[in-house]
């Protein structure tokens, strides 16, 4: 079990090298959007139950909507853009951004669940 600021850190760590929580050794991602059902290391279940990676969509929409607000006070403040552009720009980010973010996301979401919760229910192998 990963504890404190060091087990943090280091869950932190094999989240944004969308690494298993559990090992930080095996790829949580076989394809761009696909994922494997359990580690390739440590045997992990990914995916505890239907609907299990809705946290992951939080953690996306918040990402998306923070960054899209302190970026439009940003470029508001020091770019002067009109209100057209900056439409333009943040819709477009807006739909990219959370494509982009989806496997960290996922990865961030498997990250705290492990750090809260490191048994995996009656189905771990470990």
């Amino acid at each position: 079990m990963r504890t404190g600021i060091r087990g943090f850190r280091k869950s932190l760590w094999s989240a944004v090298r969308l690494r298993c929580p559990r090992c930080g050794v095996a790829p949580l991602f076989r394809g761009f959007f696909s994922m494997y059902p359990e580690c390739l290391s440590c045997n992990l279940r990914f995916e505890r139950e239907q609907g299990y990676f809705v946290g992951a969509i939080y953690i996306n929409y918040a990402a998306t909507a923070i960054i899209t607000i302190a970026g439009y006070v940003w470029l508001d403040y020091f770019a002067n853009l009109s209100l057209a552009r900056q439409l333009i720009v943040w819709i477009a980010f807006g739909v990219c951004f959370p494509l982009f973010f989806f496997r960290y996301a996922r990865s961030l979401w498997l990250s705290i669940d492990h750090m809260v919760d490191p048994q995996n229910g009656p189905w771990d192998r470990t």
